[in-house]
């Protein structure tokens, strides 16, 4: 058996179903990436566009100069259920299925480095080597198809034959040579459009690439001030993350399964967590609850906004559902330290409506310190009073 068939064979014993060898050079897509930026797609991930960003993008050796081979290895985690609609006694929201259990970035990087001693014990000599889960500057859905393990489809996820695109992808680069795998080459979306004109906010864009700024997931954890008001309805009731264009794939629709490897699981309680509840997180309990959870990267000021957000778009308009959110938003105006929080407060308490929301936006008006968070209440006010009118 060859290094690379031992190696790949170590990798499926650690839990990755995908492995693929691809040798070092110019990613096929980079020219895609560099438009992607001056067309201005990243939003406000302004690190994606620094020059050793843009550099060590160009070519995996501006990382590691010894780089040989890459070891590009897929790890599936849990599918939504895809089959049924749970019936809930609460309002709840939604996080997207890879942040229900433990956080890729703590769990994967040991696996990798384990991988990259296996090398070193199979050739008796240090090799140079860099691991990667999601955490450097690197093309990795780019590699992941030039080492054969899958397309990517036209939600911009890389999807394989028989597994879908429910995996996190991760890289080991290494100073040795090994025969790489055949390229991915065919595209099996064909001419389906499902994630297309599935998407809440319309970012998926023709060429498989995304506008960021109205990504989902970047609204939900990259931004870190205001959600557009505009963008807002359509995040539905998702508080981290967006599984929309992974749910709607008919490749995930006949091969996702509900689950996938065990440090994944969800480990934060419901996946789908009652919104009221989550209202009254304060930093102590939200540090305790996602501790070990990629959701701490939001942040509690991002997350109570996701959480405010999603709790108008998902709550029945009954009399009862109404008067309970509006006092706890209206809780949430008056106490909340963060003016992120309290400024999305005020707007949700403008599209509930009714005359109790309007007396607190009218109160909080005249106490209110901020002036993005006041900006918000006077609109609210505004909308309401010509609504009345």
């Amino acid at each position: 058996m060859s290094l690379k068939q031992e190696l790949k064979a170590e990798a499926h014993r650690l839990g990755f179903q995908l492995a693929g060898i691809t040798p070092p050079g110019p990613p096929l897509h980079f020219s895609v990436f560099e438009n992607w930026l001056r067309a201005g797609r990243h939003g406000e991930m302004s690190y994606l566009a620094t020059e050793q960003s843009r550099q060590r993008r160009a070519d995996p050796r501006n990382i590691l100069p010894d780089c040989r081979s890459i070891l590009v290895v897929g790890i599936r985690y849990a599918a939504p259920n895809l089959s049924k609609e749970d019936n809930y006694q609460s309002i709840v929201g939604q996080i997207a299925a890879y942040a229900w259990g433990n956080d890729y970035h703590q769990v994967l990087p040991m696996r990798l480095r384990a991988l990259a001693s296996f090398v070193e014990n199979k050739v008796g000599k240090a090799v140079p080597n860099r691991v990667y889960s999601d955490t450097g500057s690197i093309l990795e859905r780019d590699m992941g198809q030039r080492a054969g393990l899958g397309w990517i489809g036209k939600n911009t996820c890389l999807i394989s034959p028989g597994l879908g695109s429910y995996f996190l992808l991760a890289e080991v680069l290494l100073g040795i040579e090994m025969e790489p795998d055949q390229a991915f080459t065919a595209d099996f979306c064909g001419t389906c459009t499902r994630c297309l004109e599935a998407c809440p906010t319309g970012c998926i864009l023709p060429d498989r690439t995304l506008d960021a700024s109205r990504c989902i997931s970047y609204l939900t954890i990259e931004l870190k001030g205001s959600i557009p008001p505009v963008l807002r309805k359509g995040i539905g009731a998702w508080i981290f993350g967006c599984d929309v264009c992974q749910q709607v794939c008919p490749w995930n629709l006949r091969f996702a399964t509900p689950h996938g490897d065990a440090d994944f699981e969800p480990n934060t309680g419901n996946p789908h967590p009652d919104l009221l509840q989550e209202l009254n997180l304060s930093a102590l309990s939200f540090n305790s609850k996602f501790k070990n959870s990629p959701v701490k990267r939001a942040k509690r000021r991002g997350y109570l906004r996701n959480v405010i957000v999603a709790l108008v778009n998902a709550v029945n308009k009954d009399v009862n559902h109404q008067n309970q959110i509006v006092r706890a938003l209206s809780q949430v105006l008056f106490q909340e330290a963060e003016p992120l929080v309290r400024s999305h407060a005020a707007w949700a308490l403008g599209e509930m409506g009714g005359e109790a929301a309007h007396r607190d936006l009218r109160r909080a008006a005249k106490l209110e310190t901020d002036e993005s968070t006041l900006a918000e209440i006077l609109t609210a006010i505004e909308c309401y009073n010509i609504i009345q009118t």
